[in-house]
């Protein structure tokens, strides 16, 4: 029984780390960068054009840019996105979504680059 109490108050206090990282994660790619690979119809885009599009989305959505930034960082970590100087790439196997302009939501981008091939 006292497992179960300290169960559900553990519940009550938010998310966990992991659960943050993954949300935050998700925003950024569903909301920032996917948006503007599309919009650039290429795999790749400059810190600039990131910072253009990750600035707009802030100020309509009034979210901090500190938010977006974490959730950047763990694209990167996570090899969704790989940096060459002020150059980001997307991983190779999601171009062939980029060029059929199609919605890629976060749960199919983490199906395809963890798909064993």
């Amino acid at each position: 029984m006292i497992n179960i109490e300290l169960a559900s108050s553990h519940g009550d206090k938010g998310k966990g780390k992991h659960a943050s990282s993954t949300e935050n994660r998700r925003m950024v790619w569903e909301k920032v960068v996917w948006p503007l690979i599309l919009e650039l119809n290429r795999s790749y885009f400059t810190l600039r054009e990131y910072h253009r599009t990750r600035d707009e989305f802030c100020r309509t959505q009034g979210i901090p840019p500190s938010k977006v930034a974490g959730g950047f960082v763990s694209l990167l970590v996570k090899g969704i996105l790989t940096r060459e100087n002020y150059i980001y790439s997307i991983h190779y196997r999601l171009i062939p979504y980029m060029r059929k302009k199609a919605i890629l939501d976060y749960g199919v981008l983490i199906r395809e680059i963890n798909t064993k091939r």
